[in-house]
């Protein structure tokens, strides 16, 4: 049995955490690889700090294609193999002509729901504008939103398996660019990545519209660290690179901003 209590310690996300510490043990006991269900960045973060000291086990997170926001884990004993092809995940299409009426995000996965679905059965969804959506569900989902996925909004649909190559996924844009402060705190190096004042910054942190490593931070003076990513709500991430030091003891940080 894993150390639950010392595990759920802190964590945020603690009855997600607790649900995949369970998984774990289930995978130790039985040698079978065990798959959870789609899990948000938040939890996979936690999940993957407090696993990381384990010897028990490995993880294994996949969600169809490498930048995936949302992923399901596979949980196997550490002597077992695990590879890409036992997370298993199917994509699907759903086209329509959207060109009159407009859909969402939200309008999609709404619809989805709608079907009597649970979101932690569905993964991330691709929106192709006028022509529909994709998205990545668990296998067993196939048929039936095959069968029942048939309008988003005042649109009819026909919703259909698609090979995960086939998943229309763009490459998000970056900007690159190195910036020298005095100190690595987050709205010093937040306010230099995305082009902002420092003031306007610190409105972002204080009410709650900043995440690092898609964990919410509230203090300005949080300091950040190569690999940190920093996520402002509808401003787009930040991914701090290298760090160095220079001659007047200041920080030269290289910054990536996906848009």
């Amino acid at each position: 049995m894993l150390p639950r209590e010392e595990l759920l310690k802190s964590v945020e996300n603690r009855e997600d955490v607790a649900r995949v510490i369970d998984q774990a043990d289930q995978a130790i006991k039985t040698w079978e690889v065990v798959l959870t269900d789609f899990l948000s960045p938040p939890v996979l973060v936690e999940v993957a700090q407090q696993f990381e000291r384990l010897t028990e086990v490995q993880l294994l997170a996949w969600g169809g294609y490498p930048q995936a926001e949302r992923q399901r884990l596979g949980i196997a004993r550490e002597e077992l193999p695990l590879d890409q092809s036992q997370v298993e995940v199917v994509g699907l299409d759903i086209a329509g002509n959207f060109l009159f009426d407009t859909a969402t995000h939200r309008d999609f996965l709404g619809a989805i729901l709608g079907t009597g679905l649970v979101r932690e059965k569905i993964g991330d969804i691709i929106v192709l504008g006028e022509r529909g959506a994709q998205v990545i569900v668990v296998p067993e989902l196939v048929e039936f939103l095959e069968l029942n996925l048939n309008q988003v909004r005042s649109v009819p649909v026909k919703t259909k398996r698609i090979d995960l190559s086939e998943l229309k996924v763009k490459e998000p844009k970056k900007k690159l660019r190195t910036t020298t402060e005095a100190s690595m705190r987050l709205d010093a190096i937040a306010s230099a990545g995305f082009g902002m004042s420092r003031s306007k910054m610190v409105d972002f942190i204080t009410t709650g519209d900043v995440r690092v490593n898609w964990k919410e931070v509230k203090q300005s003076s949080y300091t950040v660290k190569s690999g940190d990513l920093i996520a402002i709500r509808g401003k787009g991430r930040l991914e701090v690179g290298d760090v160095s030091i220079t001659k007047k003891q200041r920080y030269r940080v290289e910054l990536t901003r996906y848009i």
